[in-house]
């Protein structure tokens, strides 16, 4: 799931203010965070291994809680974007740590619900972000509330995390048995617990018969080990997918989005996003409650075709948009003549025109007035810039740049609450689950924080060239693009992620070493298990 983002609008109000005029300088203040996020993913995996989850985790809501403290304070560009840097720093190490550390101290048949939690408590306080962006806008000193509120969270989980104990299969993997089994014993029944420390010890040994050790991790090493391997393909490929089905365009760019579908107003598109954060924290609901009951691979696979259908549905919508937008009128208005498009005005068929093409232009970028009775009828193809926005608004008229009026466009806010409605519970959260879950002990931190990183990286290149993309080929070839992607992601799912529900975490380690296909998502891993071991 996405870091926390900083609203784009609230730059405009530091001293001087910061305009963002083009697709690529939003693009770059939207990705900061990720950019920060992809370092910290890449150290948390060694952190982890180092120092353990616990300190790993202290360290990340450190970073995050000294960045939303230097953006607060920034005086200008450069500082806002230095703290947003450290923010996605601990976002990065807290976004592997955290599922890694909650699926350790979990019983097997909570595990996922457990994990699960976590993704919910992210997209809650997604869906709280925009509430508490709502809220302060038109308080004294508004962006620097926004940015420096969510330090406070940051603070509460580390004097929260200074109570609990360390990972218990982090510590006897370190050598401090007594500790590790004195934790176990307070997450598992009397019976139970037996089996948990018979089970990591029977994993230590055999990962010091197989390395002749137990100390240092190569790059070399994890690619030779056929569970890792296997392990590393099914976690990197979710996390790659995760973001490649275009989540984070929804999430970061959903009132672009709205806009591009035809709604004009900056404050509704704003509204309007606070359902889709809504829908992607109740899916993260849905999720706790399936995910151990129906298992990790049946919920990405209703996910994938529920996200493929919507893609498709986007993609169509924009599609008739775009192809039947208002035309624009032979001459302007006489207020508006000296306004006129230099494109339009330039023009070999100027007759031709219509909405969509006129917020194409370019040199300078125009801006489309729509009719004052009726926005679809033909409206006026004008500059765009502050003065000119004014002057439309003040006839009663509605000022179009993104996008254009559409019968239709409304049916755009069905496809992306249906998108968020089937990604959310699994697409949204399974990954992360599975990452926990399914490396041997020995290379969980390194293997969490590779898949982690790879997660973070994807999330740079989609929130890098979403407008770019929507803007060289269109907004219904960007969804349909996102739509292929996701009918490959949904094969990927089918033949190499394997159902982990249920079994202890050392149990998958032995499932990887027996199979590596796993086409029948409808049977439960352990009797799939039991087969392979008893033929």
């Amino acid at each position: 799931m996405p870091p926390p983002s900083t609203p784009i609008y609230c730059l405009k109000c530091i001293s001087p203010p910061v305009y963002l005029p083009s697709n690529l300088g939003h693009e770059m203040i939207v990705s900061m965070a990720v950019a920060g996020a992809i370092v910290g993913a890449a150290i948390g995996g060694w952190l982890n291994d180092r120092f353990g989850r616990r300190s790993t985790i202290l360290i990340a809501d450190f970073l995050f809680f000294v960045g939303a403290v230097i953006m607060a304070a920034a005086n200008g560009p450069p500082i806002l974007i230095f703290g947003r840097v450290f923010v996605g720093l601990g976002v990065g190490m807290a976004s592997m740590t955290s599922p890694l550390y909650i699926s350790e101290a979990s019983p097997a048949k909570i595990r996922g619900a457990l994990v699960s939690t976590n993704g919910f408590l992210i997209t809650g306080g997604q869906f709280l972000s925009y509430l508490i962006n709502l809220a302060f806008t038109k308080a004294p000193g508004t962006w620097r509330w926004m940015l420096g509120v969510a330090g406070l969270p940051a603070l509460i989980q580390f004097v929260l995390m200074l109570l609990l104990p360390e990972s218990p299969r982090w510590l006897y993997r370190k050598g401090r048995e007594e500790e590790a089994k004195t934790i176990l014993r307070k997450i598992y029944s009397e019976n139970e617990v037996e089996e948990e420390i018979h089970a990591l010890k029977e994993s230590i040994e055999a990962e010091i018969e197989a390395t002749g050790s137990s100390g240092k991790i190569s790059y070399v090493e994890l690619l030779k080990t056929k569970t890792v391997r296997r392990g590393l393909i099914a976690g990197v490929g979710l996390q790659v997918f995760q973001q490649f089905v275009g989540i984070n365009t929804v999430m970061y760019y959903s009132p672009t989005i709205v806009q591009l579908a035809g709604i004009a107003s900056n404050r509704t598109a704003l509204l309007l996003s606070l359902i889709t954060s809504g829908l992607n924290a109740l899916g993260s609901i849905v999720s706790i409650y399936f995910i151990d009951r129906t298992g990790r691979k049946k919920l990405l696979i209703i996910s994938l075709c529920g996200v493929i259908l919507s893609l498709g549905l986007l993609s169509g919508i924009f599609h008739d948009t775009s192809t039947h937008s208002p035309s624009v009128v032979p001459t302007a208005t006489s207020q508006f003549k000296n306004f006129t498009c230099p494109d339009y005005s330039s023009a070999v068929n100027a007759n031709g025109w219509s909405c969509m093409k006129c917020l194409k232009a370019s040199s300078p970028s125009c801006g489309f007035c729509a009719a004052s009775t009726n926005k679809l009828l033909p409206g006026e193809c004008l500059i765009s810039n502050d003065t000119v926005k004014d002057m439309c608004r003040g006839q009663d008229r509605l000022w179009y740049t993104r996008g254009c009026p559409s019968k239709t466009g409304w049916l755009a806010l069905v496809g992306l609450a249906l998108y968020i409605i089937f990604f959310s519970p699994g697409m949204g959260t399974v990954p992360w689950i599975v990452n926990s879950e399914i490396y041997p002990l020995r290379y969980r931190g390194i293997c969490g924080g590779i898949a982690a990183t790879a997660n973070w990286i994807s999330n740079l290149i989609v929130a890098q060239s979403f407008l770019t993309l929507t803007t060289a080929i269109g907004t219904s070839w960007t969804f349909l693009m996102f739509g292929v992607i996701s009918v490959v992601a949904l094969f990927f799912v089918l033949i190499c992620v394997p159902e982990t529900k249920g079994l202890p975490i050392e149990e998958v380690e032995k499932m990887l070493e027996l199979r590596a296909l796993h086409f029948k998502f409808w049977e439960r891993s352990s009797q799939t298990v039991d087969k392979n071991q008893n033929p």
